[in-house]
């Protein structure tokens, strides 16, 4: 049971550490209150709601895997490396690909 309570706190501390560090994941989880604000305020569906609920998170836990890969490839080498800037930036570009697939999301959502 300890060890299940630690994982807990271990992984508290990465969405602190994301939240305190990490600007991208502050922009992405504030787009998500207001995204769920919306969707109390317009009174969405429950359907929608669980497109809402996956899509806030997807996008989320993207931006914190990103973090960790690039905080990985910086340990690995401090100088710049073509394969360590493709890493970075197919994780980048994965956290785009989300985003923009959940703004596909919400305008099907709020726009009609």
């Amino acid at each position: 049971m300890m060890k299940v309570l630690k994982s807990f706190v271990f992984a508290g501390r990465g969405i602190k550490y994301c939240f305190k560090e990490e600007v991208n994941f502050r922009v992405h989880v504030l787009a998500s209150i207001l995204v769920i604000a919306a969707g109390y305020f317009f009174s969405i569906s429950l359907t929608e709601w669980l497109f809402i609920i996956a899509c806030c998170t997807l996008v989320i836990a993207m931006e914190m895997l990103n973090t960790a890969i690039e905080k990985m490839c910086n340990i690995i080498s401090t100088k710049f490396h073509p394969a360590i800037k493709f890493i970075k930036d197919v994780s980048a570009g994965a956290v785009l690909v989300c985003a923009i697939g959940s703004v596909l999301v919400g305008a099907v959502i709020f726009i009609p």
